[in-house]
C-alpha cells in the first residue's frame, strides 16, 4: 500500500514554523536590542587612532542603568544638539568638576582633588589647540573625542547631560583582526 503525503498540511506545518520561529525571535531579539545591547557603527575619526571609521561595537546599556559613566569610558550618548544622532568620545569630566585645558594637558579639579590632577592620555597622537577652562554641573559630563583636531565634542557644543548618554563601548566586532571586549579603555591604577 502506497502511503499518501499531504503536501498541503506540510506548507501549513512550515509556515506555521517559521511564523513560530520569528515569534520567538523577536521576543528574545528585542529586548536585548532595545534594553541591553545595540549595534553602533563608528563613522568619522574623531576618535582615531581609538576607532576608526566603519568598525562596528555593541554598546552596554544596562551598566549604566545601575551605574555611572566613569572618567576614560568610551560612551555613545544622543548629540545634544540634534538627539536623533549618536556620537562616541571619551568621558574626561564627571560631574561637579573644572576641566582646565591648557598647552594640550587637562587637569581635573573636584572635591577630592581641589589642587587638581592631570590625566594621563596615551591615546593622543598629536597636539591639539585648546586653551580654556569648563565646569561641570550634577548630571553632567564633559566628553572629548581622541583625535582632539577633528572632533566635535564638548569644547564645541557644551556639557552633555547624563540623560542623552545610551551606553559604552563594550565589543568591538569588526574588523575581526581587532575584536576586543571593553576597547577604547586603558589601564586604570
Amino acid at each position: 500500500m502506497k502511503k499518501v503525503i499531504n503536501l498541503e498540511n506540510k506548507k501549513k506545518d512550515s509556515v506555521w514554523d517559521l511564523i513560530k520561529f520569528v515569534i520567538l525571535a523577536v521576543v528574545i531579539v528585542m529586548p536585548i536590542r532595545m534594553f541591553i545591547a545595540q549595534p553602533f557603527v563608528v563613522s568619522g575619526e574623531s576618535m582615531y587612532p581609538t576607532f576608526k571609521d566603519k568598525e562596528y561595537l555593541i554598546i552596554d546599556e544596562i551598566s549604566y542603568l545601575t551605574g555611572e559613566p566613569n572618567r576614560s569610558d568610551v560612551i555613545v550618548f544622543r548629540y545634544p544638539n540634534d538627539t536623533k544622532r549618536f556620537f562616541i568620545k571619551r568621558v574626561i569630566g564627571l560631574p561637579n568638576e573644572i576641566i582646565v585645558i591648557k598647552d594640550n594637558k587637562i587637569k581635573i579639579i573636584n572635591e577630592q582633588n581641589p589642587e587638581g590632577f592631570y590625566l594621563d592620555e596615551p591615546y593622543i597622537l598629536e597636539d591639539f589647540k585648546t586653551d580654556a577652562i569648563y565646569q561641570t554641573g550634577e548630571a553632567e559630563f564633559f566628553v572629548l573625542g581622541d583625535n582632539r583636531n577633528k572632533s566635535s565634542d564638548s569644547r564645541y557644543w557644551g556639557i552633555l547631560p547624563r540623560k542623552l548618554i545610551i551606553g559604552r563601548a563594550y565589543l568591538r566586532l569588526l574588523p575581526i583582526k581587532n575584536i576586543s571586549y571593553l576597547p577604547g579603555s586603558i589601564n586604570k591604577e
